[in-house]
């Protein structure tokens, strides 16, 4: 059910949720699953929602979850160029924190709506007057996604694997980490 994962005897008389470690290899099989899951429903949104910022060629994408109030989120926002210099796309999805219709929501509605929505994120993350907009949005359904997801605060980066990264890194860590990440097993090419 989304990253959440419950497992079920055949019968179909225990459920259980939780983690199963193969004990052979040490690793986590049901946190692989859910990251498999992650990619899954970050490939179908598509990046036609999102608002990127990236090289023409990126090494990496990661997709962060944000919001326009977050601190972090801003601190993060305003080394995009180094990111994007370093061969990382950043895609980011709404996530206001507190919730539907509060100030953040509202923001966040106002930058997807705007006619250029990587001016107006930027204006918005560096506590610009923004002009309020209001259109056929995403924002609710991103902060849905987040939530299902498994994203708890902002900004939540979901890495190349599947990975949630909580919170903030400088461009140079974040690279760092990219370039260390274990790509997502792929179950098709296993059998």
């Amino acid at each position: 059910v989304g990253p959440q994962i419950f497992y079920m005897t055949t019968d179909g008389k225990y459920v259980f949720s939780g983690d199963i470690i193969d004990l052979d290899t040490k690793q986590n099989v049901t946190e692989e699953k859910r990251d498999s899951v992650r990619i899954a429903a970050l490939d179908a949104l598509g990046e036609k929602n999102m608002i990127v910022f990236g090289p023409k060629v990126p090494k990496h994408t990661i997709t962060v979850f944000t919001d326009i109030d977050c601190g972090y989120c801003r601190k993060m926002h305003s080394e995009i160029a180094e990111y994007n210099k370093l061969g990382i796309k950043v895609r980011y999805l709404a996530f206001p924190r507190a919730g539907i219709g509060s100030e953040s929501y509202n923001k966040a509605v106002s930058v997807w709506c705007a006619d250029d929505k990587q001016k107006a994120m930027t204006n918005a993350k560096q506590g610009g007057n923004l002009p309020v907009k209001t259109c056929e949005n995403p924002v609710a359904a991103e902060y849905a996604l987040g939530q299902e997801l498994g994203v708890t605060g902002t900004p939540s980066l979901i890495l190349e694997n599947g990975k949630i990264y909580p919170g903030y890194a400088p461009a140079k860590q974040l690279f760092d980490i990219l370039e260390k990440a274990k790509p997502v097993k792929d179950d098709k090419k296993d059998k």
